[in-house]
């Protein structure tokens, strides 16, 4: 046995340990005094490694609990729970390899990580996973377990670099970090290799790949449909959908939880330009991601500001799951003297600063800014027809 299989082999039974010892995590929760503090009353009771690991999972777990319903009794490492998918993020997915597709007798999910794709999905049809780490096929049996999914599922210790994928339905989780756990955004950078998975986007029946909306994935896979995907306002996954799951060439932007998708070639919409109007708009990052912001333009008929922003504008409010809004107060030179004065008048006590393309130090303003008053606005820096401006504005809540 080599010394990395030694290593691995430890690893999986100090995880086994920490399974079987479910009292320690009750000990975590009435352990009082500082981290040092709390740590040392363990380790009285425990061995150290087994404390660290388990303390660790007990932060995963208590963060995780905004991704996932059962967090609180499932299994991660630190890079693994970064990387996985929501919940809602996952039955998303599910729900459309559902809709679209018939006669699905198995998923293969490659890449599985600590499970939640292949727990979703196995709401639709048998999943078969693949990873070549074992700790996390440990991990993802566990939390299939934990979600009465492990009848459905069966865990494969792979390399699926090399895998026959003709005729299959798939989902793929490529590995985009490195071994410091730092995010590639460049895909020629990730494993599988890009070339493999343009491979297998080719001949699968149907699929998803999963990418980071980070990643450089423009162009890479000129036959299948790129969609970006939003949860309460923040872009988190790309998805290369292939073969029978794709509306070939088109791009789709989605937000979550509405569910609402915009949907369209970004080439083909030639939206309105104008000046600032009565209400600005933020749209959402999943929108501006995919390029979109053209076809939100002409959808909503709101304009843009100017031709190297994403700010858009209208003379009537306008109320969308992908816009945020506000009210427009007054339009502003990019003078800070100006402004200052400005918001002294206005009985300012609270900014929100926003900005898109325009080179601000956000932190370094809001701290030359006299806040003294009691009135919240928000101040948006944005090219307006080719001009640097200030839009003071306030936050629009929803509609009762």
């Amino acid at each position: 046995m080599t010394t990395e299989n030694s290593q691995t082999t430890k690893q999986i039974q100090l995880w086994q340990q920490l399974k079987q010892t479910p009292e320690l995590f009750a000990d975590i929760e009435s352990a009082s005094g500082s981290a040092l503090q709390r740590q040392q009353q363990l380790r009285e009771l425990y061995p150290a490694d087994l404390v660290r690991l388990g303390l660790d999972l007990h932060e995963l777990r208590q963060r995780a609990g905004e991704k996932l319903s059962r967090a609180d009794r499932m299994w991660f490492t630190r890079q693994s729970l970064e990387q996985t998918s929501s919940e809602a993020l996952a039955e998303y997915k599910a729900n459309r390899f559902q809709s679209r597709l018939k006669g699905i007798e198995t998923i293969h999910d490659l890449c599985t990580g600590v499970g939640a794709d292949a727990i979703a999905l196995s709401k639709i049809a048998p999943v078969v996973t693949y990873d070549l780490d074992p700790i996390m096929l440990q991990l993802a049996q566990w939390n299939a377990e934990v979600y009465e999914r492990n009848s459905q599922i069966t865990f494969q210790q792979q390399d699926v670099n090399g895998l026959d994928v003709s005729g299959k339905v798939i989902h793929i989780d490529p590995d985009q970090r490195d071994s410091q756990g730092k995010r590639n955004r460049r895909l020629e950078n990730i494993q599988p290799p890009l070339e493999v998975l343009q491979r297998m986007a080719q001949e699968c029946r149907a699929g998803a790949i999963k990418l980071s909306p980070a990643s450089n994935f423009g162009g890479k896979f000129p036959d299948c449909e790129t969609e970006l995907i939003s949860w309460q306002g923040e872009c988190k996954q790309a998805v290369i959908w292939c073969g029978e799951l794709a509306d070939e060439g088109l791009w789709r932007a989605t937000v979550l939880p509405s569910g609402e998708s915009l949907v369209g070639d970004p080439l083909e919409a030639f939206p309105e330009f104008s000046e600032v109007s009565n209400f600005v708009y933020d749209p959402d990052p999943a929108v501006v991601r995919a390029g979109m912001i053209n076809q939100l333009s002409e959808q909503l008929g709101v304009a843009r500001l100017d031709d190297a922003e994403e700010y858009l504008t209208s003379a009537e409010r306008i109320d969308s799951p992908f816009l945020s809004g506000f009210k427009v107060i007054e339009t502003l030179t990019r003078n800070e003297t100006q402004l200052r004065k400005y918001l002294r008048k206005l009985d300012v006590g609270e900014v929100e600063i926003k900005c898109r393309h325009l080179r601000i130090d956000i932190e370094k303003m809001r701290k030359s800014l006299p806040l003294n008053g009691t009135k919240a606005i928000t101040l948006i820096f944005a090219r307006v027809g080719g001009k640097s401006k200030v839009i003071v504005c306030s936050r629009l809540t929803n509609r009762q």
